[in-house]
C-alpha cells in the first residue's frame, strides 16, 4: 500500500474560508468569499456554485478533484439549519451564509477523510475490498482505530452490503471511529465541535 501525497494542511486552510465564528476579520473574510461563490448575488449557494468556487475562488484543485468530498460537505453543510428553514422553502437546497462556515469546516474534514480512503483504495477503483481493508489495518490503528476483526469491521461499513465500502459508508464510519491523519494537526477539530 503506497503511502498518500504529503498535503500542505497550512496552504490548504490557508486558502478555505476562516472557520472563527466571532472574529470581525474571519467573518468580514468569509462574507467577501461567499460573495465570489455566489456569482448571480441571490445568497444562496447551489452544490455548482460551491464546487465552481472550489475550484476557481479558492483554487483548492486537490479537492475539486474529488467530488464526493464537495458533495459530502455541501450536504452536511446546508443540514446544519434544517430544523429553521420553513416547510416548502428551497433554501434547504442551497448554503446560505449562516452555513458557509460549516462548509468550510466538513471541506477539511471530508478531503482528511478522503486520503485515507484513497490510501486504502490501492485500486484506485473509489471502493475498498475486503482484501484492501485487511491490508490497512495497520494504517487504520496510526490514525486511532484498533481493529481486532477485521472481516467483522468491514460488514459493519458496508452499510448497503454490497460487499465493498463506499466513500459514504467509510466516511460515516471513521467520523463515528474518530480518526485522524497523522500530518493535519488536527485542523479545526474544535470548529466541528462548535457547529451553531
Amino acid at each position: 500500500m503506497a503511502a498518500p501525497p504529503h498535503r500542505n494542511w497550512d496552504a490548504i486552510r490557508a486558502r478555505l474560508p476562516p472557520t472563527d465564528k466571532k472574529d470581525p476579520a474571519s467573518v468580514a473574510r468569509r462574507h467577501e468569499i461567499f460573495k465570489l461563490f455566489d456569482p448571480n448575488g441571490n445568497g444562496i449557494l447551489s452544490l455548482a456554485e460551491v464546487d465552481k468556487g472550489c475550484r476557481d475562488v479558492l483554487q483548492l484543485y486537490e479537492v475539486f478533484d474529488c467530488k464526493p468530498v464537495i458533495m459530502r460537505a455541501f450536504q452536511a453543510a446546508k443540514s446544519a439549519n434544517d430544523k429553521k428553514n420553513k416547510a416548502g422553502s428551497h433554501r434547504p437546497d442551497f448554503i446560505e451564509f449562516n452555513e458557509f462556515r460549516l462548509l468550510s469546516v466538513y471541506l477539511r474534514q471530508y478531503f482528511e477523510l478522503w486520503q485515507m480512503f484513497d490510501e486504502i483504495d490501492s485500486s484506485d477503483d473509489r471502493r475498498i475490498t475486503p482484501d484492501e481493508f485487511r491490508r490497512a489495518v495497520p494504517r487504520l490503528a496510526a490514525w486511532g482505530v484498533k481493529i481486532t476483526n477485521p472481516d467483522a469491521s468491514f460488514r459493519e461499513i458496508d452499510t448497503n452490503g454490497g460487499g465493498v465500502i463506499l466513500f459514504d459508508e467509510f466516511a460515516d464510519w471513521a467520523l463515528r471511529k474518530g480518526l485522524d491523519l497523522e500530518d493535519d494537526d488536527n485542523f479545526d477539530d474544535a470548529a466541528l465541535h462548535n457547529r451553531k
